[in-house]
């Protein structure tokens, strides 16, 4: 199934089209860098700022209520210097942010998969990206390449029932290599196991070298992620927070500051911190349970994109 064009009938072709406008009218872009900034043609960009002037999109600001999501990527983007931000209206307080996000998100998954340069994907995983995965629709691309950044391997030896690559494989064709070992090991020499097998070796190098990495982040209260799906104890969690705890990407867990933390959970976690090197490390997540951690890795520059919805990038730009 092709990607979502303008002729689809649904909402998103006037939401590009608003996207489009509000960056050459307000941002003052070129249309050959809306054109990159969205990830189209130029002449694609030349006729959505045009759609905008046709349907009455375009007075003194953008009549559409993404304009104040735009307004916040702005704001997200200046603030911390991201390479990305995307920002999903969100209708209140009592919405799902997940329920906000994840389709918001599909579709700048379907950009990067709609790309004719080959692309080496590396992927986290998670309840954000899994309600992603499954909004987005089926796209043929067997040219690109996806690796996992983290083990696929719950501490019970089955399998995690948040991992993501298979899933998105079966929706795009894509050449896959998944971590088939344990998210954490459990003592030294396990570790150096772990870390030792051929095919972890592999997949490591692959993510080190990833053209983009698009991961979720963990929060560090009672109900983290980490802790919820046993793979960390209460003890260690509670060891965590006492040494600052704040979030985790990928299992590894990171302070207030964005500073990873030297403690013996981040010693033990098989996966590829990140990141590992200049591409960019696109974070999909929102909600109030999520604030602390993003607020934290945004300061420690360990993400360079942020795809959110507009209450909590709100609340981000508020406290930060």
């Amino acid at each position: 199934m092709a990607l979502r064009t303008l002729d689809d009938g649904d909402a998103s072709p006037q939401d590009l089209a608003a996207r489009a406008a509000w960056l050459y009218y307000v941002g003052g872009m070129r249309q050959d860098q809306i054109a990159e900034e969205l990830g189209i043609s130029r002449q694609r960009a030349q006729r959505l700022v045009a759609r905008a002037v046709a349907e009455g999109l375009v007075k003194v600001r953008i009549d559409h209520p993404i304009g104040e999501c735009l307004e916040l990527e702005r704001g997200l983007r200046q603030r911390f210097g991201l390479l990305r931000a995307r920002v999903a209206p969100r209708a209140d307080s009592g919405q799902d942010a997940l329920r906000a996000i994840a389709p918001f998100a599909a579709a700048e998954m379907e950009r990067i998969f709609a790309q004719q340069t080959p692309q080496l994907i590396a992927l986290g995983t998670g309840r954000t990206l899994r309600a992603m995965i499954d909004q987005m629709q089926t796209i043929n691309a067997g040219h690109h390449r996806m690796v996992s950044l983290i083990g696929n391997v719950a501490p019970d030896g089955s399998a995690s029932f948040y991992e993501v690559i298979m899933r998105i494989a079966d929706k795009t064709g894509a050449p896959h290599y998944p971590m088939s070992v344990p998210v954490m090991a459990r003592d030294a020499e396990e570790f150096a196991t772990y870390r030792s097998l051929p095919h972890v070796v592999s997949s490591r190098a692959l993510a080190k070298e990833a053209d983009v990495t698009v991961v979720g982040i963990g929060q560090m209260a009672d109900d983290a992620p980490l802790y919820v799906d046993g793979f960390i104890t209460a003890e260690e969690l509670s060891s965590l927070r006492a040494a600052g705890a704040a979030g985790e990407l990928g299992g590894h867990v990171f302070d207030s500051e964005g500073r990873y933390l030297e403690h013996p959970v981040n010693e033990f976690m098989v996966g590829v911190r990140v990141p590992q090197n200049d591409n960019p490390v696109i974070c999909v997540a929102g909600g109030v349970s999520k604030i602390k951690a993003l607020r934290a890795a945004l300061k420690g520059g360990l993400i360079q994109g942020l795809i959110t919805d507009e209450l909590t990038a709100a609340e981000i730009l508020s406290t930060s």
